[in-house]
């Protein structure tokens, strides 16, 4: 790869045709006047609303893989990876604009830190500022308390505080457990060195997965406050995809038991069976109609089932 650009750009694109124009147009806007070489691929995971097109039209320097079905985020982030040749590698979600200086920062910045292996800029709202994105890695007390009926409790805000980064602000400089893969900078013997994305965590968790993974090979994560900004429209990819919470419980579900093994997979089922009883709850209180009631209540209880059977 001595003769590969710099950085290589990987975009996951999936019917977010006007959000990924404006993140290519940054990205060209980013490379005008850059001392460093870039490499743009676009993985379209089989758009139905022109995006695949828009891009061959508009950005012909950009390569484009068009998907002929959507096969998930890791199994498309692992497509991109495959075939870039940087030295550099930069995951970047199409619902980003990375503002210019943002990326050659974040390259010298990875560079200069040999136990440093990933970088993660400040994501910023349209207001300007910061998103709260980074995370500690779940650990079984949070598969207890997210979202059940501890969550609200003094244990379960302590747990979930912590989880969360609440002892941060995002105001500085940090090493972190893991950024999100909205924005991800890493060096490519990083990936040599863990290999790709797990395809099983489909559409949620890889991100969490790949950076455990790369802690445990030894390498740091940093995420870099000062002299980055990419603006994020939050939820503007994940919040189209139609079986949402089905995906979000099986890739949990999926990434515990790869790092808790049994008791990682009791703790997730027990708060899911809790989950889907309150969801129950919930509709018999809403749902005048008792066939509509029963309706809704047996695709919970099958999904549950679906899931709890994996």
């Amino acid at each position: 790869m001595a003769d590969g650009p710099d950085i290589s750009l990987i975009v996951l694109s999936w019917n977010t045709l006007e959000l990924t124009r404006a993140c290519l147009r940054e990205l060209e806007n980013c490379a005008k006047d850059s001392p460093l070489s870039y490499e743009t691929i676009v993985i379209d995971n089989h758009s139905e609303d022109g995006s695949a097109d828009m891009i061959a039209q508009e950005f012909p320097r950009a390569r484009l893989e068009r998907n002929q079905e959507n096969v998930g985020y890791a199994r498309g982030v692992n497509q991109g990876l495959a075939l870039a040749t940087g030295r550099l590698l930069t995951l970047l979600g199409s619902d980003t604009e990375v503002r210019v200086g943002t990326l050659e920062y974040m390259a010298e910045y990875l560079m200069a830190n040999p136990n440093i292996g990933v970088v993660a800029p400040r994501l910023v709202n349209p207001d300007g500022t910061s998103q709260r994105a980074c995370m500690r890695f779940p650990d079984l007390k949070v598969a207890l308390a997210y979202d059940t009926a501890l969550e609200h409790t003094q244990f379960g805000d302590k747990i979930l505080n912590y989880y969360k980064y609440e002892d941060w602000g995002h105001d500085q400089d940090a090493f972190v457990d893991q950024p999100p893969g909205t924005c991800l900078m890493l060096k490519r013997e990083v990936y040599d060195s863990v290999g790709p994305m797990d395809r099983m965590l489909w559409l949620f968790f890889n991100d969490v997965d790949w950076c455990l993974r790369i802690r445990r090979a030894g390498w740091d994560i940093r995420y870099l406050h000062e002299n980055t900004s990419v603006l994020h429209h939050i939820g503007q990819s994940t919040s189209r995809f139609p079986t949402f919470p089905y995906e979000w419980h099986k890739n949990r579900l999926h990434f515990y038991r790869k790092h808790y093994h049994a008791m990682g997979v009791f703790f997730v089922k027990i708060a899911m069976i809790y989950i889907a009883a309150r969801e129950v709850v919930r509709m018999r209180k809403n749902l005048e109609s008792t066939r509509e009631f029963f309706t809704h209540a047996g695709q919970v209880v099958r999904a549950l089932g679906g899931v709890l059977l994996m």
